[in-house]
């Protein structure tokens, strides 16, 4: 299969399937190693990009997803709906965070970092797909684990989890004395 065949093939697998697609996926559909997939990926968001087209490859730790460019979304606002928008309260970003810094994790690990009760803002997360359960722990209740999804990744414009910024310890005493402070007034109240 000629090269241009071979992009043809990955570009029409991409567009079909409208999410993510690992790259060891597309390397067996058109019979290359994964390094050759990815650089016909690497070359083919180049010629995205250089032509000024209207989509571009969005990259996910091992896979790729064929999308629109973000500066055609107010064109695709005019013909389609507007998507809904997600709205994350302060409790829902700090729960998000916990579990990203800290996936796989369980719901009452959670809320100890936190001090509180998390349900509301993990299934509220969970609604948005930005987290996902990862199974179950080997321990007795068996509770769910919890880790961040793909869709995470989108929101927050990272390409995996390694991207994420670093936290120093003073950043996360800080943010357990706001949790602890946080539970102390609901107790209050």
């Amino acid at each position: 299969m000629k090269k241009t065949k071979k992009e043809a093939v990955m570009e029409a697998v991409l567009f079909s399937m409208g999410e993510s697609v690992d790259i060891s996926r597309l390397a067996d559909v058109i019979e290359e190693d994964v390094n050759t997939t990815k650089e016909l990926l690497k070359q083919m968001q180049a010629r995205y990009e250089r032509d000024d087209r209207g989509i571009t490859l969005a990259w996910f730790d091992e896979a790729v997803q064929l999308c629109t460019k973000e500066d055609m979304y107010e064109y695709l606002v005019k013909i389609a709906k507007a998507p809904k928008k997600m709205t994350l309260t302060d409790t829902a970003l700090e729960t998000l965070s916990i579990i990203a810094y800290k996936q796989p994790v369980t719901r009452v690990e959670v809320e100890r970092v936190r001090g509180v009760n998390c349900d509301h803002a993990i299934n509220k997360l969970l609604e948005y797909d930005l987290i996902t359960e990862l199974g179950r722990m080997d321990a007795p209740g068996r509770p769910l684990l919890f880790g961040t999804t793909e869709q995470f990744l989108r929101c927050f414009g990272v390409r995996s989890l390694e991207e994420l910024p670093e936290l120093n310890p003073v950043q996360m005493e800080e943010f357990k004395q706001q949790a602890e402070a946080e539970a102390q007034l609901q107790l209050e109240v």
